[in-house]
């Protein structure tokens, strides 16, 4: 039985008690998680008044649609959709001849071309040929999907001019795309976009969810390329900039992904083109990433593909006594795996061998668990 919620309360759903497999649990007790091999006997329910959390129940499969019965209209018909896309089928990324599925979790390898990125900047800049080798060598090492940057997002960075930040990417793009590579472009500029897009990229990975550059929506919808929306608290020159701070973290976060998937569907641009990245590290705290780590189920129920971006990021640091970004390749497979568990659809990394075999592992711990009976 649920607790009292009034109508214009905020509600969510998490996915939770996850079981190796459906296979003799009774029927109906267990839903899947999208197209993937996770399967779970409840929904954690929550809702808030504003800020203040008013309820967190777990409600289990078998009896959610008798539960939310009891709720007032527009929020059981918001429990019922928020249910049906946790369970919705992942669209492939189809790109050209390639195509990208999510029944397993998938890597995106980073492949910055700057001088100042927090973990790799200067590595690749000033070199187009090294840097697409580099790139090579990552999808050698089973990346699916490269992600070129040539502006730095990290706190306080210097913007660049456009037309520097194409001169940097673009000819890396070109030769990776030119040898069948997928690519995905991390820019939050719509010229960068279109040339990136004209260079060969599929993808345009925004930290600004389309919200920085005002053309960026049109460009995204008249090019039918996929996009990835990623959360931070503001679509200003810099990114981190918070200092309004959360309620919730994970129910602010959701919220905003929400908002950003209607506006880019109101803008033309298809649901099952979007990916969303919940921006780890972007204006929050310790405490925030950590929220949003033990949280990310909760955006499976955005009901498009999740992409993880922990690999190097501060909180590891933060828990491993300052240790520097080049020394944080533990936590990175520690975060990449638990991603994954939490049905993350693809994780981007620096470290992509590593990942790679610790995402193997989870396959194989996952099939395992299926044959399991």
């Amino acid at each position: 039985m649920l607790p009292t919620i009034p109508p214009h309360a905020r509600l969510y759903l998490k996915p939770t008690w996850f079981v190796p497999t459906p296979i003799g649990l009774p029927d109906g007790s267990t839903a899947r998680m999208g197209n993937g091999l996770i399967w779970f006997q409840g929904y954690e329910l929550s809702a808030f008044d504003g800020a203040r959390r008013i309820a967190r129940i777990v409600v289990p499969v078998a009896d959610f649609d008798a539960a939310i019965a009891g709720l007032p209209d527009a929020l059981a018909v918001r429990a019922q959709r928020l249910a049906a896309h946790i369970s919705a089928l992942r669209a492939p990324l189809v790109l050209g001849d390639r195509t990208i599925r999510f029944d397993a979790p998938q890597v995106m390898a980073i492949l910055n071309v700057t001088p100042d990125s927090f973990s790799d900047g200067g590595k690749h800049v000033g070199d187009p040929q090294a840097a697409a080798d580099a790139g090579f060598a990552m999808a050698a090492a089973g990346a699916a999907l490269i992600d070129v940057g040539g502006e730095s997002t990290r706190p306080r960075a210097p913007k660049v001019w456009e037309g520097d930040e194409i001169a940097r990417i673009a000819p890396v793009i070109e030769r990776l795309a030119a040898a069948g590579v997928p690519v995905s472009v991390d820019t939050r500029k719509a010229g960068v976009m279109e040339a990136a897009l004209a260079a060969g990229a599929g993808i345009v990975n925004d930290v600004s969810a389309l919200a920085h550059d005002p053309r960026s929506l049109e460009v995204v919808a008249r090019a039918g390329c996929p996009v990835i929306l990623m959360h931070a608290p503001s679509a200003g020159d810099d990114p981190h900039d918070n200092p309004g701070g959360y309620g919730d973290v994970v129910a602010d976060v959701f919220d905003h992904l929400e908002a950003r998937i209607a506006a880019c569907e109101g803008a033309g641009i298809a649901r099952d083109r979007i990916m969303v990245d919940p921006g780890l590290g972007f204006g929050k705290s310790l405490a925030d990433n950590l929220a949003l780590v033990n949280g990310l189920a909760t955006f499976q129920a955005l009901g498009v593909p999740l992409l993880f971006a922990g690999s190097r990021k501060r909180l590891i640091g933060a828990l491993s006594n300052e240790a520097p970004a080049a020394d944080r390749l533990g936590g990175s497979i520690a975060l990449a795996f638990r991603a994954a568990q939490l049905g993350a659809q693809m994780v981007r990394v620096h470290d992509v061998r590593e990942s790679v075999q610790a995402l193997h592992l989870w396959r194989g711990l996952a099939d395992a668990g299926l044959g399991a009976v």
